[in-house]
């Protein structure tokens, strides 16, 4: 584990903050320039003669987005983005005190003032060069110069493209080459290319190629470390010996083992969490492994891991009791749903709230359907391997899901302590079938449910009921089933009394369920009757829950991106 960061003096956080701000007030002023003629044409004359502005005052959107996009690096703590800071103002500040004389200073005190600001801005970043201690990718370096490369091309081909489409004119290819690279680099005018006259609109573009250009190489060179992609052998080792031991503490637990995860232990390595980096948000998932003792440790070393990279950390799924300890180190909560508990001993199917259930039970059970369930380990290879086609085939939608609740593979042989529990029609043909992972030595918690859309209603209360019989047979005190997320909301805003706010966000999660299942999935295991219990989502700052809730769909599979196919994996709708 890399050594904790050193925390800096009040003198440089002060100083820290000084080019912070000050290139997120450059930032709008180049902004108001750009939408203005008038003070466009003032910081253009004052930079082409003998005068010139403080560092990065200069006209345009493209200034400004690199002004602000600098300063929102800074505020995450990139040291990258310090260095580049540094290296711009000190280069700006020797080239404003060698371009101009003694008298230009003396006749015009302006320019004193503008190296005056930009010193200070110098000054104050080399002062509190400690606050900028955030990693970037090592890769960085190497990425950004081949986007600018290519980038540049492909700009000065579409511009000489646009150039020569828009109009005639007695200018040679290279100068039209010339003033497209020029023009992206300085934002030059056609007037300096002799006979070459460019339609306005072809400059607005070139100048919209430039800034997408440069944004682009920023964000190459500024760009979080991803984490590890892969559980390592040795990590997972450990936390199946740490989850043998304290295992029956959460029903999540065994999602721990996604090998998409990272795992970062405790000094003592009693106990460990484990995160995914996603759009720059570190995402752990459910209660810290291992020993409750021991969880302080793991989640301070997850945090100080977080700051060294400058990941925002957030938590989902955590329990109440694991959701305590996160808010002593800083983090603050919001109840994410329920997660529903049956505890087989006390399931009965009477009364008449159990009727609809006791119903489709007994539909499938007379149309001559049957269950089979056993661990993976006792599922032959070419067995496994019809579930997973099926599995993959019945799944609803193109995009697999599933991060904090689901384990993202189906039929690894070191998952053999799972229990698969398939269903059969009259005929013996296979219809749905229902995975758990253990939750400790007994407890199951589900993590895989598909069938046949084809087969008869009811199809997954029989199975359900089932398992619990089965469960009560072989000693299984406690069944996991589906997370439901917003439960209270679902339930409370139904009924009599409901407050208008409950009401309207009651409408607008049942709006979202026409894509996302939130109310179906409150419904399903509604019926069972089940414990809820809370889950929580947590976080440092408040301002971090928009970036936090993209990062969560992202990793659930709820917003995908375009990328590259890496096979299927099986992963649960719980």
């Amino acid at each position: 584990m890399s050594p904790a960061v050193r925390p800096p003096s009040p003198l440089a956080r002060r100083c820290a903050a000084v080019p912070i701000w000050y290139l997120r007030l450059v930032g709008v002023l180049n902004l108001l320039t750009a939408m203005s003629l008038t003070l466009r044409e003032q910081v253009q004359e004052h930079d082409s003669g003998a005068l010139f502005t403080p560092f990065m005052l200069f006209a345009g959107f493209g200034s400004a987005a690199a002004a602000l996009f600098l300063a929102m690096m800074l505020s995450r703590r990139k040291r990258i983005a310090w260095f580049v800071v540094v290296l711009l103002c000190g280069g700006y500040a020797a080239l404003s005190v060698s371009a101009l004389s003694w008298e230009e200073y003396r006749r015009h005190p302006f320019n004193w003032v503008s190296l005056a600001v930009t010193l200070l801005v110098l000054f104050c970043a080399l002062l509190g060069r400690r606050e900028f201690h955030a990693k970037g990718d090592p890769t960085n370096p190497q990425l950004a110069l081949a986007v600018l490369g290519v980038g540049a091309l492909m700009s000065v081909l579409v511009g000489t493209t646009l150039v020569t489409a828009a109009g005639p004119d007695e200018a040679s290819v290279g100068d039209r080459v010339w003033y497209v690279a020029t023009r992206l680099a300085t934002l030059s005018r056609d007037t300096d290319f002799g006979d070459l006259h460019v339609a306005d609109w072809v400059n607005a573009g070139i100048n919209l190629t430039g800034l997408a250009l440069l944004l682009a190489v920023l964000y190459a060179l500024f760009r979080s470390p991803r984490g590890r992609e892969l559980l390592g052998r040795e990590d997972e080792e450990r936390l199946r010996a740490l989850l043998e031991r304290h295992g029956a503490r959460d029903s999540l637990g065994y999602f721990a083992l996604r090998r998409d995860k990272s795992a970062i232990f405790s000094p003592s390595g009693k106990a460990a969490v484990t995160y995914r980096v996603v759009g720059g948000v570190s995402l752990a998932s459910g209660d810290p492994i291992g020993d409750v003792e021991a969880w302080p440790a793991a989640i301070d070393a997850w945090l100080a891991e977080a700051r060294r990279h400058a990941w925002i950390p957030a938590v989902l799924g955590a329990g109440e009791e694991a959701g305590k300890v996160y808010a002593r180190h800083g983090l603050d909560a919001l109840e994410l749903g329920d997660e529903a508990i049956v505890e087989t001993a006390e399931f009965n199917l009477d009364g008449r709230a159990m009727r609809g259930v006791r119903q489709a039970c007994n539909k499938i059970r007379r149309a001559g359907y049957t269950t089979r369930i056993r661990p993976h380990s006792q599922i032959p290879p070419q067995e496994m391997a019809e579930l997973v086609a099926a599995a993959d085939r019945w799944r609803d939608g193109r995009v697999e899901r599933g991060f904090s609740t689901a384990l993202g593979r189906l039929g690894d042989a070191a998952d053999g302590e799972c229990v698969m529990l398939e269903c059969f029609d009259g005929q013996g043909e296979r219809r749905a079938l229902l995975s758990f992972v253990p939750w400790g030595p007994r407890g199951l918690s589900l993590d895989l449910m598909r069938r046949d859309r084809t087969s008869e209603n009811g199809l997954m209360e029989f199975m359900v009921l089932d398992l619990i019989e089965h469960a009560r047979a072989t000693g299984v005190e406690r069944l996991s089933l589906n997370f439901a997320v917003f439960r209270s909301v679902f339930e409370q805003g139904a009924r009599l009394g409901a407050g208008p706010v409950l009401r309207l966000w009651r409408s607008a999660l049942l709006f979202f369920s026409r894509w996302w299942q939130l109310e179906s999935l409150y419904r399903a295991n509604a019926k069972y009757r089940p414990v809820w219990e809370p889950r929580f989502v947590l976080f440092q700052k408040s301002a971090h829950l928009v970036r936090i809730a993209l990062a969560g769909a992202r990793a659930e599979g709820f917003i995908t991106l375009p990328v590259p196919s890496k096979g299927s994996w099986v992963v649960s709708h719980k």
